[in-house]
């Protein structure tokens, strides 16, 4: 992933900067609660477990973190399970077979722009469910297809605007990460991309990851 789709991430995680704010503030709290509780049951000096007591509270923290905090969350398509989306393997990127063939049936095509669970390229767990622009066929419920963002990062490909954005503003491909999409994996929220926006965007996928040599 570029340097600015990193940063871009890097943004989105708010999160995790206050589970640490949260966890040192638990740590030094239930530690003070502690050390009152010695001195009143006994004569000894009490103990200093704050470093304990901030390792506890960070992983009860983290773990809170890393469930579903919202209905949407729970229920985003492609996040977990059989149906979940993740990054394709070089070779078997170098195996697709691009093509532009979308039908308005109800069922995901190539040429078209669904929207899917999308984890960050760290695999830690993280991720946002993103618009994906569909550009090959693996089998009968496996898609290929590349995640679309409203910001123009070094390397991305103009496809325009589309019903995939509300605020209809351009939205950009990125052509370093491939996804294997399921078919219950994705909202089949279909709008279909132009052929000429989608020979470039495929275009430039081909060529970054050495396709059809």
């Amino acid at each position: 992933m570029t340097a600015p789709a990193v940063a871009e991430e890097a943004q989105l995680d708010w999160k995790g900067a206050a589970i640490l704010v949260a966890a040192i503030a638990l740590g030094l709290f239930l530690n003070r609660l502690r050390r009152r509780r010695d001195r009143g049951s006994s004569g000894d000096a009490p103990r200093n477990t704050s470093g304990a007591d901030w390792v506890k509270s960070v992983g009860v923290l983290r773990e809170a973190a890393a469930a579903p905090s919202t209905d949407a969350e729970r229920e985003s398509p492609g996040r977990y399970g059989l149906g979940a989306t993740r990054d394709l393997e070089p070779d078997e990127i170098r195996a697709l077979s691009p093509s532009y063939s979308p039908r308005i049936d109800g069922d995901p095509d190539p040429g078209e722009v669904v929207w899917t669970w999308v984890p960050y390229s760290e695999n830690d767990g993280r991720g946002k469910d993103r618009p994906v622009l569909i550009i090959a066929r693996i089998d009968a419920d496996s898609f290929a297809g590349c995640y679309l963002s409203t910001k123009d990062h070094r390397g991305f490909v103009s496809i325009g605007t589309g019903g995939w954005d509300s605020q209809r503003r351009e939205s950009f491909l990125a052509p370093d990460r491939v996804l294997r999409v399921e078919t219950g994996g994705m909202r089949r929220e279909g709008q279909v991309v132009a052929r000429d926006r989608f020979e470039r965007a495929v275009g430039a996928v081909m060529r970054l990851h050495g396709m059809g040599r």
